[in-house]
C-alpha cells in the first residue's frame, strides 16, 4: 500500500497486467522433484514409458508445474500474504530429452479491495495454456 494524504492506494489496479515470469524446466528439475515429492510416476522420467501410455513424451509433475505458479504468486507479496491459490491442470508440460522448456507465468488483477487483491494466473508452456482457472488472493500490506 503507499499512503498519499492519509489516502490508502494499492500498487494494483483491476486490469493491470503482471509481469510475466519464465520458469526453465528440464529432466534433471523433474527427477529431483520427483525424489522430493516421492512422485516416482515413470511419465514423468521414462520417455519409452511415457510414449506407451500416449503421451507425447516425459511430462512435468502436475503439481510441480503448480508450485511454480504458486512461486510466481508469492514473489508478488511474499509468501505470507497468499491467501488462495487454486488452478486446474488443462494440458501437460512435455519435457523432451536434453532440452529446456520455458513455462511463462503471468497474471492480471481482477479485483482490489482494502487489503486484498484478486488475481488471475496465466501459465503456458510453448504458447499452449497448461494451467486454466488458476486464481490467488493475495493480502495487501
Amino acid at each position: 500500500m503507499v499512503n498519499f494524504g492519509g489516502a490508502r492506494m494499492s500498487r494494483y489496479a483491476v486490469g493491470q497486467e503482471l509481469a510475466p515470469t519464465t520458469y526453465v524446466i528440464n529432466r534433471a528439475l523433474l527427477i529431483g522433484y520427483a525424489n522430493a515429492s516421492s512422485d516416482q510416476n515413470p511419465i514423468h522420467q521414462d520417455e519409452a514409458f511415457a510414449k506407451s501410455v500416449g503421451l507425447e513424451n516425459v511430462i512435468a509433475h502436475g503439481m510441480f508445474t503448480m508450485a511454480l505458479a504458486g512461486r510466481y504468486v508469492s514473489a508478488l507479496q511474499g509468501s505470507a500474504a497468499v491467501r488462495e491459490f487454486s488452478a486446474r491442470f488443462v494440458k501437460p508440460v512435455v519435457v523432451p530429452a536434453d532440452a529446456d522448456v520455458e513455462l511463462i507465468v503471468s497474471g492480471k488483477v481482477l479485483e482490489v479491495t482494502e487489503r486484498t487483491a484478486k488475481i488471475e494466473i496465466s501459465a503456458y508452456c510453448k504458447d499452449v495454456k497448461v494451467l486454466g482457472m488458476a486464481k490467488a488472493v493475495i493480502a495487501l500490506s
